[in-house]
């Protein structure tokens, strides 16, 4: 039987500079040029001050685990083979909260407050993702 490919996130305008990033082992976050705030996931309007203008800039990819779930429904044939998998929430050390998965953990170790950092995955020439993975 053949495997079937996972949904890749679209790599639009707007995401271009964070799928960059990662592709060079960097992750990345909005910082608003009106009042300084980190942001993430990237959206037009800052939250603070409600500023349109904002770059891209680099953060350490620490940070520790502010919650996480196990995912045990399959609702893509392309995740089957992963499921049970770990969906995180991750409070960088920076501010910002991501959304990612976690790797090289288990179900025992992965708690709250679990310290964690960035790692990339390449899943097609134009997208890598980053994820997240206990710090030793």
């Amino acid at each position: 039987m053949e495997a079937i490919a996972k949904p890749l996130p679209r790599v639009t305008p707007e995401l271009a500079p964070l799928f960059a990033a990662a592709r060079e082992r960097k992750l990345v976050v909005q910082r608003c040029s009106g009042c300084g705030q980190l942001r993430f996931p990237p959206r037009e309007l800052c939250s603070h001050c409600w500023s349109r203008e904002s770059t891209w800039t680099p953060v350490s990819g620490r940070g520790e685990v502010f919650s996480f779930y196990w995912m045990h429904q399959i609702y893509h044939p392309g995740f089957a083979v992963e499921v049970p998998y770990a969906v995180v929430i991750v409070a960088l050390d920076e501010g910002p909260h991501v959304l990612s998965n976690m790797v090289d953990c288990s179900r025992e170790e992965l708690r709250v407050g679990l310290p964690v950092e960035v790692t990339f995955q390449d899943a097609s020439p134009e997208v890598t993702l980053p994820k997240f993975r206990p710090r030793r």
